[in-house]
């Protein structure tokens, strides 16, 4: 891999990291109403999800379940039931988005939360089995082409990330908790949309 190569694929996955997508929306959710920390937690997870991912397109399993209408099928409605769930528990949550945390704060629910969301997310399985052949030089070390990929897709991500639950843990503070609330609403809600976007979501 030359590092004209690497540099193209770090533009494109920074690129792509900013559209916000469920992974984006469950950290600024997350940051909305447990504030940085639980959402640097929460783009853990979501790196997490996107590490398996790696893994599994590195031993071509990705490719298999790609193929596999049934199997792709029911990971994507899995996902999209699981972003609607999501989306109607910060729609219905009471209490003020500033209040402490709850048994569904933990740590360790946030993190298996957002790797769940990642994880069942179709559209990055397509992601890493479409894009990552187009980096790798076949002449080369693979398998270490892919770690460098990996490690450089993981960098890029948690900063972007962590700078969307920046944004959002800044408003949190700033607004109070009234308006917090509402913020979170509204991150439900396009979390709603998201799985029905996903539901719908197609491989051309």
């Amino acid at each position: 891999m030359t590092l004209a190569t690497w540099l193209l694929f770090c533009v494109t996955e920074t690129v792509l990291c900013f559209i916000p997508g469920p992974a984006v929306l469950f950290v600024l959710a997350t940051a909305l109403r447990r504030g940085f920390a639980s959402a640097s937690i929460a783009a853990a997870g979501i790196l997490a999800g996107n590490t398996f991912y790696f893994a599994l397109s590195a031993t071509g399993i990705a490719a298999v379940i790609v193929a596999s209408h049934a199997v792709f099928g029911a990971l994507k409605w899995a996902g999209a039931a699981y972003l609607v769930w999501l989306g109607l528990r910060m729609l219905l949550a009471t209490g003020p988005a500033t209040a402490p945390q709850r048994e569904d704060g933990r740590a360790d629910r946030v993190f298996s939360r957002a790797f769940i969301v990642q994880a069942a997310n179709p559209k990055a399985l397509v992601f890493f089995v479409a894009l990552l052949p187009q980096f790798i030089n076949p002449a080369g070390s693979v398998p270490w082409q892919i770690l460098l990929l990996g490690l450089s897709s993981v960098v890029i991500e948690f900063t972007v990330l962590s700078l969307y639950a920046a944004l959002a843990a800044r408003a949190r503070t700033m607004t109070g908790a009234r308006f917090a609330s509402s913020l979170e609403r509204v991150g439900g809600a396009c979390l709603i949309a998201a799985g029905a976007r996903l539901a719908w979501f197609r491989i051309v």
